[in-house]
């Protein structure tokens, strides 16, 4: 590879005696701003390095909590050796640095060493309460090794625009040393001019160029392309190297931020799989009865509405549905309660159509509904009443569930809002499996709000349930069809 210094040489030969020392400077000072860049490509690396050590330290950490394999254990001791020589490299190259970011990113590369320690100890012996906490410490240690690591990293870009300032500057410079060669000899001065702003000015502007992309968060720009076989076109290589590491960094942050909402369709996944068949046996029992007592025509009638309750129940509940669909699933429960308790219970239904097209969850209203059957109305010898009202308010369909049963008292209406286990259990239906907790944390998850449901009830005085649906927070990319629906107003 050609240096600088050797092409100065040659076109400075003439003149070796009188530029002799202009020379030498302008060698030292371009060997010294290289090394510079390469200091800061060094410490680019270096950064990197750490922030996916660290985070593959935690990894491992967790790994060996969960596993106290003999491959978990190796995993983890060659981590915390990989951290601890990141962490020695560092100290080298920052000796002399005394700002107060350096010294706290190295306290947190220590810390997140001794945590990692810490909960491998109490792993050992058995301490679940503590090895518990500091794996936690260890994780957030790693989070802000992460983020303290962009705002190094944003640091460097600073002084690296910095640097293509100083290369500017003394190009300046050089013109005019060009200028001064021009009166010394024309025609050498001419070719000079021409071969140093083809050679090195233009890498230098494309450069300069691409910091400039970089400070404004440009990190996916085309290759910086040097065709000087010197050391500009190691300074490009390096740049570009530099950039696409931290464009990497970046997308691995997304991605880990992707994994996470991942998870949370995961476990939304996880709370719709529940059909419980006990539902199934007692209406069939009900059937069985009403045949053998009566004619054919009511029979069917409970029939045509069992079975579509069942077909509705054991659809694809991963998927949503329009509102108007869970409304038809609840009239057909609400069919097969007539039936059974004819003038015990009276149910109301009066539903805005304007709602109707809203998505919602499957299996979102039958579970309320059959909670304010089971433990609201069922024990009622008569005057039973379950109320269905869905409107519109502002920006959101608001469902309310009514019924003037034994009510709630305010500890169990605590207990179901934090998803308590013992709650959850004791409020589930016996068409779906489902309970108002599961109901709860499934529309939370779909709506992306935790205020979805609002809980007014006292001991004796009945209970109202009701849904808070926003139109604004439904997933993008979703169809809001819908079928026909019919309301229905009637006494049992």
């Amino acid at each position: 590879m050609k240096t600088i210094r050797s092409k100065l040489i040659v076109y400075f030969f003439v003149f070796v005696v009188l530029f002799n020392i202009v020379s030498v400077s302008i060698y030292v000072s371009s060997n010294t701003l290289t090394s510079s860049y390469h200091s800061s490509f060094e410490r680019f690396l270096l950064l990197n390095t750490i922030s996916q050590s660290a985070n593959k330290l935690y990894e491992d950490t967790k790994a060996y909590v969960m596993e106290q394999s003999e491959e978990n254990s190796h995993a983890y001791y060659a981590s915390r050796k990989q951290m601890k020589e990141n962490e020695q490299q560092l100290q080298s190259i920052l000796a002399d640095d005394e700002q107060i970011q350096t010294k706290n990113y190295l306290n947190l590369i220590e810390n997140i060493i001794y945590e990692s320690e810490i909960t491998t100890g109490f792993v050992l012996r058995d301490d679940i309460e503590r090895y518990t906490a500091h794996l936690k410490e260890t994780e957030s240690t790693a989070s802000y090794i992460q983020e303290t690591t962009l705002h190094l990293i944003d640091l460097e870009l600073t002084e690296y625009q910095s640097l293509y300032l100083d290369l500017q500057d003394r190009n300046e410079a050089f013109r005019w040393f060009t200028l001064f060669v021009f009166t010394t000899t024309v025609m050498l001065a001419i070719f000079f001019a021409i071969w140093f702003s083809n050679g090195i000015n233009k890498p230098i502007q494309t450069l300069t160029k691409a910091a400039r992309e970089v400070s404004r968060g440009d990190f996916a720009g085309d290759p910086v392309d040097v065709r000087s076989n010197d050391e500009l076109k190691l300074l490009g290589s390096s740049f570009n190297q530099m950039r696409a590491n931290i464009h990497e960094l970046i997308n691995e942050i997304k991605d880990q931020s992707e994994q996470e909402r991942l998870m949370k369709e995961l476990e939304l996944k996880h709370l719709q799989n529940q059909v419980n068949p006990h539902f199934l046996f007692n209406t069939l029992n009900t059937i069985s009865k009403m045949a053998y007592l009566e004619d054919a025509k009511s029979t069917s009638n409970l029939i045509d509405s069992t079975a579509a309750l069942l077909r509705y129940s054991l659809g694809d509940i991963d998927k949503y549905v329009p509102l108007r669909e869970e409304v038809r699933a609840v009239e057909e429960y609400l069919t097969i309660q007539k039936t059974r308790f004819t003038e015990r219970i009276r149910f109301t239904v009066d539903v805005d159509e304007s709602c109707l097209d809203l998505p919602v969850p499957r299996l979102t209203l039958q579970p309320l509904v059959e909670n304010a059957f089971i433990h609201g109305v069922e024990e009622q010898e008569e005057g039973g009443t379950i109320q269905l009202h869905i409107y519109q308010k502002r920006e959101a369909a608001i469902v309310e569930i009514q019924d003037n049963g034994k009510g709630m008292s305010a500890d169990r209406i605590e207990a179901i809002l934090s998803f308590s286990k013992e709650e959850g259990s004791s409020h589930v239906g016996h068409s779906t499996g489902l309970g108002i907790s599961n109901v709860i944390r499934r529309l939370q998850l779909f709506y992306r709000t935790e205020h979805v449901i609002e809980i007014d009830s006292e001991l004796g005085q009945g209970t109202k349930i009701k849904l808070l649906l926003p139109k604004q927070n439904i997933p993008a990319g979703e169809n809001r069809g819908g079928g026909s629906h019919e309301s229905s107003d009637s006494g049992g």
